[in-house]
This record gives structure tokens, C-alpha cells and sequence, in this order.
């Protein structure tokens, strides 16, 4: 991670940009990026972000109490700290209300929890899931804390997004993807789709970004996620490798079978499997 002078010269510009882009009103929204072991840089409450600069931030400890700085956390940093306790591997956490997102989170409208574009699964896994509304505080905490281990960005009902990363560029970039899917998938809906990408891609596309230099713990556990959801129910495929039932087989010892009726064996097994794993 840059430098604590760096890091908040980044976060700062970020604040103001989410005002600039219009993902946040009045006080909405929230930045943070962790120093080090124990110290995190935070936006303070009851300001607009197109009033952020460095001498706004404050730094708080894991349990969010005020360590430099004038102003007072905001309420939602104790979901952001449980991220952070949760993936190691995150460095900074963006929270705000882009328009297009944020209506996908307050509709119920869950367009986004299959995969719409390849660019996007390599960058976010297979969906940006939305996260069932709870109560602000714990509930809240552990109810977006559920998802941070396999996801990297979250919509929550009744909220906004939440996105995370390596550093502060990765985590805002991840927002704006969201958001940038959720137009396309809102645009799509009026033209009578969306139309998803089909299942038989979806592996390749995870084991690509499992073998993407820089994406985190989450793509690390790309290709269990693509196994997970080439079989969702979590059933292991009984393959049977009996011959068919309206096929009888020779009841002689297979090394005293002719060679056609042990080739006429194994076109039965094939066969047999391929039902199987079809689940026919």
C-alpha cells in the first residue's frame, strides 16, 4: 500500500468524485483505507463529500474509535471494518448511491445476480449479489460481512453498493462497474432482456480470474465458485455404469467376449454415463 500521505490524497479526490458523478447527496457516502494493523483513514460524518480534503479525514482503530483527526465516524464504519476483518487481502472500502445500482437495490430487481457481460465476471465473479435489508448497526455489519469472502461488491436493499479491493483505485473502480452494470442491465430490461451469459461460459470466465494477477482473495476462490455453480444444489452426480436395461449384455467372462461384443460393452457404458451426467 502507498504511503498514509499518498492514501489520503487518493481517498479525498474519491470522496469528491462520487459528489461529481452525482452517487451521492447531502451526507451520503462513505470512504475508507487501511494504514496498517489497527489504523484505518476514514471520511467523517455530517459532511458532503465535495467538501472532503485531507485535513476532513480521521483515523480510527479496529473498533472504530477516533485516533487523529477532528471529525466523527460515520455510522456505517462498522461495516467496513468487517471487511476488513474478514479478507486480509482488502485494503480499502467504498460505499455510496449510484442511481442506476442503488434502484436495483431498493426495487428488489435482482438483475445482477447472474452474469451479463465476460469483461465483468473476470473482474467481479459470476454476480453482484444484494444483500437482504437489516437494521443499521450489527445487523447491518453482519449481514454485508456474509458476502465479503466470496464477493467484492455488494448492493444492499434499502442502501446502495459497497465495494472493496487491493487499494483505493480498485475498490472505486469496482463501484463504477457496478453501477455501469446496472445501467446496462435496467437499459436491456426496457428492450425486453436481459439476456444472461450462458452457463457453459461461466467456468472458463472464473478460471480466468482466478488466474488474474491482483484481484484478491475472492477470485482466488474463483474456480470452487464455478464448481459451485455448474452444480448449485451441492449434489454430487451418482454416475451409473451399469448397460442399459433394454440392453442385455452377454453374461460370459469379458476377456472371453469377442471383440465386438466388448466394443458393444463400452458404447453401452458410454452411454450410460453420459445419461448420468446429464441427469436423463
Amino acid at each position: 500500500m502507498k504511503g498514509p500521505r499518498s492514501v489520503r490524497a487518493q481517498l479525498a479526490e474519491i470522496a469528491r468524485e462520487l459528489h461529481r458523478r452525482g452517487w451521492v447527496a447531502n451526507h451520503d457516502g462513505n470512504v475508507t483505507a487501511r494504514l496498517g494493523p489497527g489504523r484505518t483513514l476514514a471520511t467523517p460524518t455530517a459532511t458532503s463529500k465535495r467538501l472532503i480534503d485531507e485535513r476532513s479525514l480521521i483515523e480510527v482503530d479496529d473498533k472504530g474509535t477516533v485516533l487523529a483527526g477532528s471529525g466523527r465516524p460515520f455510522g456505517e464504519l462498522g461495516i467496513h471494518l468487517e471487511i476488513y476483518a474478514r479478507r486480509g487481502d482488502v485494503g480499502a472500502v467504498v460505499h455510496a448511491h449510484p442511481p442506476h445500482a442503488t434502484a436495483l437495490a431498493v426495487s428488489g430487481a435482482r438483475l445482477l445476480d447472474r452474469p451479463l457481460l465476460a469483461e465483468a465476471v473476470v473482474s467481479l465473479g459470476p454476480s453482484v449479489p444484494t444483500v437482504p435489508f437489516a437494521a443499521p448497526g450489527a445487523a447491518a455489519r453482519e449481514a454485508v460481512g456474509r458476502f465479503a469472502a466470496d464477493h467484492d461488491a455488494v448492493l444492499c436493499e434499502g442502501n446502495g453498493v459497497f465495494a472493496w479491493g487491493g487499494d483505493l483505485e480498485q475498490a472505486y473502480l469496482r463501484l463504477e462497474l457496478v453501477e455501469h452494470l446496472a445501467r446496462v442491465a435496467l437499459l436491456a430490461r426496457a428492450a425486453g432482456g436481459p439476456v444472461y451469459l450462458p452457463d457453459e461460459a461461466i467456468r472458463p470466465l472464473l478460471e480466468a480470474r482466478a488466474r488474474a494477477p491482483g484481484l484478491g482473495a475472492a477470485a482466488a476462490r474463483a474456480t470452487e465458485l464455478a464448481r459451485a455453480a455448474a452444480n448449485p444444489d451441492g449434489v454430487r452426480p451418482v454416475v451409473a455404469c451399469a448397460p442399459a436395461p433394454h440392453s442385455p449384455v452377454p453374461t460370459v467372462a469379458p476377456g472371453r467376449l469377442p471383440a465386438a461384443d466388448r466394443g458393444q460393452i463400452a458404447a453401452l457404458i458410454r452411454e450410460e454415463l453420459v445419461r448420468a451426467l446429464r441427469g436423463d
